[in-house]
């Protein structure tokens, strides 16, 4: 009897004990031909070998997962992130994660899915005061870039991208995968040059609703990350 006692007593603890976790540094950084872009309220980035300024650079990374052999080994609830290049805080997230998992890859949505579109404007990351919700029922914006450039025939050179829409046939949201290898702090970078390389400015400098040049467009973005 006390055998059983003792047995019983070890498994009830054993449940009742807390899941020991530890932190996953997930990092956010932005590049233009190996030069690290950084943007505030007052300053932008330039190139002056290529006479490019970026002023603005947002946007969500939502559902993040991390798997391992292609299985899920964890996702985050509740998972939307505005990233925003001029604010560093927005730039790092800090994930708690089991303690005991092994990982090798990180899955995320370079936008916002549809369901959640669905519901409407909301709160946190997903306020429209971000500046990432476009007020005539197309949803959210799922990657901003603003800037100008001497290519662009256009008022003060610049070029608009505002990149979304999450019906058929525009559904923009791009699934990203990146290898990792169980790392514990990893950057995320995003590179223009590689994404503005696909795209003449002379022609192509405005994008502002969902279409096909933004559906073109995204999966050209989705390509440009990668770990660093």
């Amino acid at each position: 009897m006390r055998n059983k006692f003792l047995i019983a007593l070890l498994f009830f603890t054993n449940i009742a004990l807390p899941q020991q976790t530890k932190t996953l540094e997930l990092y956010f950084s932005s590049s233009y031909k190996a030069e690290q872009i950084k943007i505030s309220d007052s300053t932008s980035f330039i190139s002056k070998k290529d006479s490019i300024e970026i002023s603005t650079l947002k946007f969500y990374c939502s559902n993040i997962t991390l798997l391992n052999a292609g299985n899920k080994v964890w996702e985050e609830k509740n998972s939307y992130h505005l990233i925003d290049i001029a604010n560093n805080k927005s730039s790092q997230l800090n994930l708690v994660i089991p303690k005991d998992i092994i990982y090798d890859k990180i899955k995320f949505d370079l936008g916002i899915d549809s369901a959640t579109n669905e519901m409407g404007a909301m709160g946190g990351d997903l306020d429209p005061t971000k500046g990432m919700y476009w007020a005539w029922n197309s949803g959210y914006i799922n990657f901003k870039l603003e800037g100008k450039s001497t290519k662009c025939k256009t008022r003060n050179n610049e070029f608009q991208f505002h990149i979304g829409g999450y019906m058929f046939p525009f559904n923009a949201l791009q699934t990203i995968v990146l290898p990792i290898n169980n790392a514990e702090k990893i950057n995320v970078s995003v590179d223009l040059a590689k994404f503005l390389s696909n795209i003449n400015l002379a022609e192509e400098n405005h994008v502002m609703s969902p279409s096909p040049k933004a559906l073109v467009m995204a999966q050209y973005i989705a390509k440009s990350f990668s770990i660093k």
